[in-house]
């Protein structure tokens, strides 16, 4: 039996919505059970690292063992949420699905896998959707700077109260950076500095106005930062 689920009549009849996001690094999929007051209580948590973005070649297309590893996945996780109407799941393709140049091609294919539809993201819906998820679990006094650093981008946000004031998707990743300029898993020094000045000309785009703005508290979310 997997994890969350019940033999008990009255929480089996209870609905359940499942939200799952394709990562560039890992795949991960939430669900949950609806209570009174229409409070959703999480029931289950499945989470696999799949690492499509290091998948991505140099034409810009998924090779093959990572798109079957992504398939597999998807089969396993489309397992527990078959029962669900389709208005009740919501799967998110996020940096790597907007890169690849054969995506419609290979969502297809997941779509077929998982059992629902999958959406592809754009890089500020991401941001906001990452800060809408940020809130309901920190309680900031005031202005709050929301860092999420993904497989394959780091998204930015600066809020206050339930409302995002800016939005912005960088394309720098644990992943990406980790291909790019530590190939073989092997750190350097070199390779250090040149990730390091990399990702500061990415943050050009927005480190005036983010300072400008300004902000009460600072919070980071993933895996990555967690790690």
């Amino acid at each position: 039996m997997l994890a969350g689920m019940t033999d008990s009549p009255e929480l089996a009849s209870a609905r359940q919505f499942a939200a799952l996001d394709l990562g560039s690094n890992s795949f991960h999929m939430v669900v949950a059970r609806e209570g009174e007051n229409r409070l959703l209580t999480v029931v289950d948590r499945l989470k696999e690292s799949v690492r499509l973005g290091a998948g991505l070649n140099e034409e810009g297309q998924l090779e093959k063992d990572v798109q079957e590893r992504a398939l597999a996945c998807l089969r396993t996780f489309g397992e527990r949420v078959a029962g669900l109407p389709r208005n009740q799941v919501r799967a998110v393709g996020t940096n790597t699905l907007r890169k690849t140049k054969d995506a419609l091609e290979f969502l297809k294919k997941a779509e077929e896998a998982f059992g629902h539809p999958i959406e592809v993201i754009s890089g500020r819906e991401e941001a906001r959707l990452i800060f809408r998820g940020v809130i309901r679990d920190v309680d900031s006094p005031g202005r709050m700077l929301v860092i999420d650093i993904g497989g394959g981008s780091t998204e930015l946000i600066i809020g206050e109260a339930s409302e995002p004031t800016h939005l912005d998707s960088l394309y720098m990743g644990c992943v990406s950076y980790s291909r790019r300029f530590f190939p073989g898993g092997e750190i350097t020094q070199e390779g250090m500095e040149r990730a390091i000045t990399a990702a500061r000309r990415e943050l050009q785009s927005v480190v005036r106005a983010y300072r400008k703005s300004g902000w009460d508290e600072a919070v980071g979310s993933s895996g990555t930062i967690n790690a």
